[in-house]
């Protein structure tokens, strides 16, 4: 994130996620996922955005898609979409992730979901946070049906589920995870 305040990085995490059973899975990396998760890493001024995946074939997937975007014939082509896929780091794990930092200890890790298990930090109070200097901060969004309870309890704060205001819908809560990641920057870090 340029200009001041705090610098933020998007993950999209693989593994560990849930899925429709509450079971640990790992999901599959999606082409549109890549690439729109991208998108809103630039448009709001993310310093990276990491692609994490544990299997080697999905992860070269990854590797091949940032490369035709930012070394391929679509980089000359499409700029726009160079600077945007230039943020993609493919790593295996959240520990390599918290790696790029210099450990656990040297980032502020947040999290999405669509029904958080604990207290949240408000999307105003993250909004002061992060105009503040300290430790980078990186936002996790899970894939298929959201990240376990058991990996939300490690990070440092949750933020808020998305959804339609109290008294509107009946609930439902279960955007892709390309909506969820842009509202979410969008109420982080966009214009207000």
């Amino acid at each position: 994130m340029s200009g001041e305040g705090r610098e933020v990085s998007i993950a999209l995490v693989h593994h560990p996620v849930l899925d429709a059973q509450k079971g640990i899975v790992t999901s599959t990396v999606t082409n549109l996922d890549v690439h729109d998760l991208a998108r809103s890493a630039r448009t709001f001024g993310c310093s990276s955005y990491f692609v994490v995946h544990p299997v080697d074939a999905q992860l070269a997937l990854v590797e091949r898609i940032r490369e035709h975007w930012t070394v391929g014939s679509s980089a000359a082509r499409i700029p726009t979409r160079k600077e945007a896929l230039a943020l993609l780091r493919p790593v295996r794990s959240l520990a390599d992730v918290y790696a790029s930092y210099g450990g656990r200890d040297g980032v502020t890790v947040w999290a999405t979901a669509a029904r958080a298990p604990r207290d949240t930090l408000s999307f105003v109070e993250a909004r002061r946070e992060l105009e503040v200097p300290g430790k980078p901060v990186v936002i996790l969004f899970g894939t298929a049906w959201g990240l376990p309870n058991e990996l939300l309890a490690e990070v440092d704060a949750l933020l808020p589920p998305l959804g339609a205001r109290e008294g509107r819908g009946d609930g439902y809560k279960h955007l892709s995870v390309r909506a969820a990641c842009a509202l979410t920057l969008d109420r982080l870090l966009g214009e207000r």
